[in-house]
């Protein structure tokens, strides 16, 4: 007899709704990480009253109504929406591409000039692919080969070539090719045409980069929307930190092992709490070595498994490849560094990705409306991925493809226990597509 339904081996996205929906189901529930934290990467902390992403910018952006009106179950969503600022050598245009980008660009003022400026640009590229393209100096200085049409029609065979047929040289070589290419740490020419399927071009005066019908961040941060989830804390109100109550009606306090600060941590050092149906276990290494694991699988009929994929079959395929980011987060004494959430920086020169500016993701107030005083700035750095660093991109080149679908074929032989999520499945998600895959495997699976 098991001591509980489902063991859950991270309380990230995935993990904290499978949980949320099976505890609903009234199945008994253990939640494990190897964090200190709840969250996984959308955790975030509270600095000088600004709720900092710590592992990156999370906003949140769906067409799917059943998840958004899930998420709303656990966290009040305000009205950001997302208008990168993009900066190229101290010249700064809009994201996504918009009118305002074309005007900064090439001074047109129409959609119709900026469409035909475009397109002019990208027949010019392509063109000159397929000269480079070709097999011999007779073919490349064959005009009739090259010209508008067969150019239009050539097939992209990497991300420069996709990325030209898109929108064209200039904004490629100004806002696409600089920061793609530190991001991940190839040449454009090196990388798979798919990274970019498509590049929102609008011909209008929109700065809306995701243009979805649902978008914002949680009040109060997404530490206490994944609290919530898991039972952790209810408020009576969505964002206010001073009442933490746990569902069950037990009280969280220092007796319990469970931190009382604005944080709201539990289980530090091992310690735990249970929740009733829900019951969190944080600081536990559950790969950690071999006697660990098996503990814990002998206390849970099934296994939900949210880890990277390869780690889990201790290696023995091989390692996948992911992109690693670095982040550098600094406290400012001043009310306002850069005007935007986030500021990319596109040249090849400048080491970091982008900027983040914490405190414009809440409009740059407390939860009482008060203009905050300080700020905090993230400056992200990509890098390759090393074992010990965060796992964040997984880099889906045919070789890694190819090596996640071995280690897949060892993970469907696995009877009790479920791989899910972006590392467990090896695949980038959006955070709607984590919890609509997550809500679809509970639903599947749970009932």
């Amino acid at each position: 007899m098991y001591k509980y339904d489902y063991l859950i081996v991270g309380a990230g996205l995935y993990g904290s709704v499978f949980a949320r929906q099976a505890a609903d189901m009234g199945k008994k529930v253990l939640v494990i990480d190897k964090r200190d934290t709840v969250g996984g990467n959308v955790y975030t902390e509270n600095i000088e009253g600004i709720n900092v992403h710590r592992y990156g910018a999370h906003i949140f952006h769906t067409n799917n109504k059943e998840v958004w009106d899930y998420v709303g179950r656990f966290a009040e969503f305000n009205r950001f929406t997302n208008s990168p600022v993009a900066n190229y050598k101290g010249e700064l245009y809009s994201l996504p591409f918009n009118m305002y980008t074309f005007n900064k660009m090439w001074g047109v003022t129409t959609p119709e000039e900026a469409a035909a400026k475009i397109e002019e640009q990208k027949n010019a590229g392509l063109k000159m692919i397929k000269h480079g393209n070709a097999d011999n100096k007779e073919a490349a200085n064959n005009k009739e080969a090259a010209n508008n049409k067969e150019a239009a029609n050539l097939e992209p065979r990497n991300l420069e070539e996709q990325a030209i047929s898109l929108v064209g040289t200039d904004i490629y070589e100004k806002l696409v090719k600089g920061y793609t290419e530190k991001q991940w740490g190839r040449p454009c020419s090196e990388l798979p045409a798919f990274i970019i399927k498509r590049l929102p071009v609008r011909f209008t005066f929109d700065n809306n980069y995701f243009n979805a019908l649902y978008q914002g961040i949680p009040m109060g941060g997404y530490t206490g929307m994944i609290e919530r989830m898991l039972g952790i804390k209810s408020d009576i109100e969505f964002g206010d930190e001073s009442s933490i109550e746990a569902e069950s009606g037990v009280g969280i306090d220092s007796e319990s092992g469970v931190g009382t600060d604005s944080e709201s941590r539990v289980g530090i050092d091992s310690k735990s709490l249970d929740l009733g149906s829900i019951e969190v276990k944080l600081a536990i290494d559950y790969l950690e070595n071999k006697a660990s694991k098996e503990y814990f699988d002998s206390l849970a009929e099934t296994v939900v498994y949210t880890g990277p994929i390869d780690a889990y079959f201790g290696y023995k395929l091989g390692t996948l490849e992911y992109r690693s980011v670095r982040f550098e987060t600094e406290i400012l004494d001043i009310p306002n560094f850069q005007g935007n959430a986030a500021v990319n920086y596109t040249d090849r020169e400048t080491p970091w990705t982008r900027i983040i500016e914490h405190k414009w993701f809440e409009f740059g107030k407390d939860k009482n409306g008060n203009d905050l005083p300080k700020t905090v700035i993230s400056k992200e750095y990509s890098s390759e991925w090393n074992p010990g660093d965060e796992p964040y991109y997984p880099v889906n080149d045919e070789k890694n493809s190819k090596l996640y679908e071995e280690y897949k074929k060892l993970a469907d032989k696995e009877e009790k226990v479920i791989f899910g999520g972006r590392l467990g499945e090896y695949k980038y998600y959006d955070m709607d597509k984590v919890i609509e895959t997550a809500l679809a495997k509970a639903k599947e699976v749970v009932g």
